[in-house]
């Protein structure tokens, strides 16, 4: 989806209908998450009350992918928030998490252009297309990939190697997930 000038103004209607603004049509919850994982912010507004409600549904829809079995949030990450609520820490959480999830995606792109700079299979005559479709293929599978090499061309498809590397993917799946979440939560 091209990036647009500002974020994407949804409208909440009396009858609690989102509305959005660009394309002039109803949408869901679920039509809000996926304009967030291709990259584009959004602004959810109550049209009466001029309310900004954008946290509420983003919370809503972690709720709902979380109830249905897409568990990012350990349980004990889900009792601190809760728990931050009540104390002093409130008010240094959100910065704490703001910092740690622009350090974590600062580190993913870091850590793909290395792999990606260090892969022996780049000297492989039509390497460049396969990864470019593994690219395709995990940005569409796999909700947030970002990388800029694709998850799967670290290793040389052998032995111990190969299954580092599938636990390298799974772990740069979740953290990406994690890190969807947890910016949608602080905003």
């Amino acid at each position: 989806m091209a990036e647009k000038s500002g974020p994407l103004l949804i409208k909440r209607y009396a009858s609690r209908r989102l509305y959005n603004t660009e394309t002039s049509d109803y949408v869901t919850l679920e039509d809000i998450a996926t304009f967030i994982r291709a990259g584009r912010e959004v602004q959810i507004i109550d049209l009466k009350s001029g309310d900004d409600l954008t946290r509420q549904y983003l919370l809503q829809i972690i709720a709902e992918h979380e109830s249905r079995g897409e568990n990012v949030l350990p349980i004990n990450v889900l009792t601190d928030l809760v728990r931050t609520y009540s104390t002093q820490a409130q008010s240094i959480v959100p910065q704490f998490l703001a910092s740690s999830f622009e350090m974590l995606r600062e580190s993913q792109s870091k850590m793909m252009e290395n792999l990606d700079a260090m892969n022996p299979m780049k000297a492989v005559p039509g390497f460049d297309a396969m990864r470019k479709q593994q690219e395709a293929f995990l940005k569409t599978m796999v909700p947030g990939w970002t990388g800029a090499g694709g998850a799967t061309d670290e290793g040389d498809g052998g032995g111990e190697e190969k299954s580092a590397a599938d636990e390298l993917s799974e772990i740069k799946k979740q953290l990406s997930e994690l890190q969807t979440k947890l910016s949608k939560m602080g905003k």
